[in-house]
């Protein structure tokens, strides 16, 4: 009888260990920083901490198209013609980072998950490959760049095209939808 009950106290310490881990993970999407102006204000809050609460306490890290070589799209959005990955997601420059050298990494990673390629990454139409590159991350994975910087998704847009991200103050730096230029989309108040 003792043995069953330590196994059942074993596996029950092990499943509130994973909720607490999913919990934080979840509570730093959800804290992510608002929208510049309130202009985007989004509900960061549930498709995309879950989202990443789930990868969290599974213990995996949410990468674009990290089995693959990966490509970079141009799409329509309401902010005008937007870089997006290879499924539509939409990609995002953080303006913490220097030069092509990501500084998004742990709890920052999962909620702005890089995007990943096991090969030279391709341009969609009407994107010059030669702004296209990569980078080495600090965990050996290779990292998409363009026009000079490192390309993330973000695990609060649920669905192909949306820029729920856009203009987020998360991880002590703004986060930004780029353009066909490779630069931050200017958007008007």
């Amino acid at each position: 009888m003792t043995t069953i009950l330590n196994q059942r106290s074993g596996a029950a310490r092990a499943w509130l260990s994973a909720a607490a881990g999913g919990a934080a993970i979840a509570l730093v999407v959800a804290g992510c920083g608002s929208a510049s102006g309130g202009q985007h204000a989004a509900a960061y809050g549930t498709s995309g901490a879950t989202k990443a609460a789930s990868s969290a306490a599974s213990g995996a890290m949410p990468t674009a198209e990290s089995s693959s070589v990966a490509s970079v799209k141009l799409a329509d959005s309401k902010l005008g013609r937007i870089l997006v990955d290879g499924k539509g997601q939409t990609l995002y420059l953080f303006q913490a980072d220097r030069g092509t050298m990501s500084t998004c990494d742990g709890a920052c990673a999962s909620a702005w998950p890089p995007l990943l390629t096991k090969g030279t990454p391709n341009a969609g139409p009407g994107l010059p490959s030669s702004k296209l590159g990569t980078v080495k991350r600090s965990d050996g994975t290779t990292e998409v760049t363009y026009n000079g910087h490192p390309l993330y998704t973000f695990a609060g847009d649920s669905s192909p095209g949306q820029t729920t991200g856009e203009g987020s103050l998360g991880f002590g730096a703004e986060w930004d939808v780029l353009s066909a230029a490779g630069n931050k989309i200017a958007i008007s108040n």
